[in-house]
């Protein structure tokens, strides 16, 4: 492994012209000797050497096998999501990387390189402030992972997912593949199928976690997939907030990269699940995340979508419990050559259960934004209520808005409410911020901060934070 040479600073320095702010911090990558590597393509003895590099039992290894079976078996959904996804060339995809080290427990365990690169995208600076744990993932495996003393003396579990197998088998293995199962989609099929990483929480009765737990993945290596795999159990009136942020760096070839995040809040426990991606726009970015919210249960997923060539993410709530609340906040921006496939899906399954959704995005030069949700409330119910806000803000007239919610409503105890809006940077406000002695990128920044301002302010400060440099770097070079 060896540093990022010189060159690659000064190139980064020209791509990166915007004072005080660091545009390229994610974009960088090591030369790095894995010691165990599954080769490039897909078949089952792909499958068989990451369960046997794992050390896995008989039973994970059929689980895997058999998502394998519905992984190949299922058609590329492009009947309704878009014909990129047919680029994906699965063959020249590299399934498992790994340098064989186990997670370090404290920073100084860490090797010198990954610490380096964990340095550059500022996790332990994070973490020293207040976080109160951090997981990051280094391609396919946990480099380093942590949980303050206090947090863990609750009996609180945060380790990867393969310890979390291993060492509380009894705990993971009732939800594993409950929420989202392998044959939900194909994508949830392929990560069954090749997962690796991820985390593993599980919060005992009653216990409100005071700080948020924090994950990083990162991938490094170049035609890559990252399969990381997440499942969170929050025990009857207990509480959890989690944070995950995602970076990659810029290769020529495309990156894929394909989660499954399982909730699971039992009675009268909460769960909030914060994600910040800036991923490099050469990576499919194809996640399914989904909770199952039981009596006087809430979870709530923040979600922010930058970067990407390709994110289709639908983040969804099944309520199953009298009186559940599923929330999603979303912000998805799309520049050139992206497309935001982005939205959320509520399924109410009890009485007086409540959903709400509220969406914006802005599409900049050729980028695509799609809203696309689906909310599903059967006859039987009643007491039910949704509210779904979906708010587009368009930069230029190439950029591409679309809207397609799917509201089923039956009976007439129910009550939905579906609001939706689409506007253009007006050109006499770029104008008078001008004339104020902004620069029309400065302009476009504010009026893009001001369309999401009452969202952002939902995010924890440093995320509010990073995600509004993130946007001041995305408007950079995007008018004119």
């Amino acid at each position: 492994m060896k540093p990022p040479s010189e060159t690659d600073a000064v190139d980064a320095a020209v791509e990166n012209p915007v004072a005080g702010i660091d545009q390229s911090a994610g974009n960088f990558s090591y030369d790095v000797n894995y010691e165990f590597d599954a080769g490039t393509g897909l078949t089952e003895n792909t499958v068989r050497y990451i369960s046997s590099v794992k050390k896995e039992a008989d039973w994970l290894l059929e689980f895997r096998l058999k998502a394998l079976k519905t992984f190949l078996e299922k058609p590329m959904p492009t009947h309704w999501a878009t014909k990129d996804l047919e680029n994906i060339n699965f063959d020249k995809i590299r399934y498992y990387l790994s340098s064989g080290q186990k997670p370090k427990r404290t920073w100084d365990e860490v090797p010198d390189d990954i610490k380096k690169t964990f340095e550059r995208l500022g996790i332990p600076e994070q973490e020293r402030k207040f976080l109160a744990g951090v997981e990051a993932q280094f391609d396919s495996e946990a480099a380093y992972s942590n949980i303050k003393e206090a947090v863990a003396k609750q009996g609180v579990i945060f380790v990867n997912s393969t310890e979390g197998l291993r060492e509380h088998p009894e705990l993971f293995r009732k939800w594993f593949g409950k929420v989202i199962p392998t044959g939900d989609n194909k994508f949830s099929a392929l990560n069954s199928a090749v997962f690796s990483g991820g985390s593993f929480i599980y919060v005992p009765p009653g216990v409100k976690v005071s700080h948020p737990l924090q994950a990083y993945f990162r991938i490094n290596a170049e035609n890559f997939g990252q399969f990381e795999r997440t499942l969170i159990i929050a025990d009857e009136g207990a509480e959890v907030v989690y944070m995950e942020g995602c970076t990659a760096p810029k290769f020529s070839t495309s990156t894929l990269h394909s989660a499954v995040v399982e909730l699971v809040a039992l009675k009268g426990a909460k769960i909030q699940y914060i994600t910040v991606q800036n991923w490099a726009p050469n990576v499919y970015n194809l996640v399914t995340k989904r909770g199952l919210a039981m009596e006087d249960a809430e979870i709530k997923w923040i979600d922010c979508n930058i970067g990407s060539r390709l994110t289709m993410k639908y983040p969804g709530v099944v309520l199953k419990g009298e009186r559940a609340r599923g929330e999603v906040i979303s912000i998805a921006l799309a520049n050139d050559g992206q497309h935001q496939d982005t939205g959320a899906k509520m399924i109410h399954a009890a009485n007086n259960t409540t959903s709400n959704v509220i969406s914006k995005s802005i599409s900049v030069g050729q980028g695509r934004a799609t809203y696309r949700g689906q909310v599903h409330i059967p006859k039987n119910l009643k007491g039910c209520k949704n509210n779904t806000e979906c708010d587009a803000l368009l930069i230029n007239t190439n950029s591409r808005t679309d809207t397609y919610p799917a509201i089923t409503v039956r009976g007439d105890k129910n009550a939905t409410q579906h609001e939706a809006s689409v506007s253009k940077v007006s050109e006499d406000m770029i104008f008078y911020m001008q004339q104020r002695g902004l620069t029309e990128a400065q302009a476009m920044s504010l009026a893009v901060n001001g369309f999401i301002n009452d969202l952002a302010r939902q995010f924890p400060m440093e995320y509010s934070v990073e995600l509004k440099r993130l946007i001041d770097l995305e408007m950079e070079g995007s008018v004119g």
